[in-house]
């Protein structure tokens, strides 16, 4: 399942994010890639320990958790600390597969779902696009500054070479309290109709019976 978050960040912390990581020093990106996405792996990243990482990282997770569209489509038990990435022209991320496991040996996950979010305007840069294999061929996503797109983790996926600007996106992972990526689309359909009746007033049994059986499969599928 794709899922496209619009604006997870406003356009006051873009104002506070964007020179933030302008500023900030950046080390080569094949750091934080596992043995094989290394060899295909072009772009610069915010050092995940510096003091700017850390607190930009803290904007971005707190949205997250606030989300309703999130939570709804990911069921996050754990959220991997966010990386920010940088793309300058002439520097892409070939074909490849996130790791199923990430974290140090105290801190290790299982990586459910990949998430980015858009950092820069669209209209700043060209190339770029992230590319996402489904199971209905490939999707292209170049969103708005401030949006997000949820995919699984084992898809395979790249990122286009840039060919002019810069294009800067922040990159995280989800370790969801629900495994199967086809019981989570479930869980997320079941939750957009259930969102749909709360908008009206008035209670019926329709709404009862979604509630109580969105409620059953959380207990049933959940992994805490």
């Amino acid at each position: 399942m794709l899922v496209h978050i619009p604006q997870l960040i406003d356009q006051q912390q873009l104002d506070v994010i964007i020179p933030a990581i302008t500023n900030a020093s950046f080390v080569d990106g094949k750091l934080s890639a596992g043995i094989s996405a290394q060899k295909v792996k072009q772009n610069s990243e915010i050092e995940q320990n510096s003091e700017v990482a850390q607190n930009l990282a803290k904007i971005l997770i707190g949205n997250l958790y606030n989300n309703p569209s999130f939570r709804d489509a990911a069921f996050p038990l754990r959220i991997a600390t966010p990386l920010f990435a940088k793309y300058e022209k002439g520097k892409y991320y070939g074909s490849h597969i996130d790791d199923p496991v990430m974290g140090g040996d105290s801190q290790k996950f299982r990586c459910d779902i990949a998430m980015t979010i858009f950092l820069s305007d669209p209209k700043n840069y060209e190339g770029g696009e992230l590319c996402i294999q489904t199971q209905f061929g490939e999707q292209q996503c170049k969103f708005r500054a401030g949006d997000l797109v949820l995919y699984p983790a084992s898809s395979l996926h790249k990122v286009n070479e840039v060919t002019s600007g810069t294009r800067i996106v922040g990159v995280s992972w989800v370790q969801s309290m629900i495994r199967n990526p086809a019981q989570r689309e479930i869980l997320y359909d079941l939750s957009q109709a259930r969102d749909q009746l709360n908008d009206k007033s008035e209670s019926s049994v329709t709404k009862t019976l979604v509630e109580h059986s969105f409620n059953n499969l959380v207990r049933m599928w959940s992994e805490i």
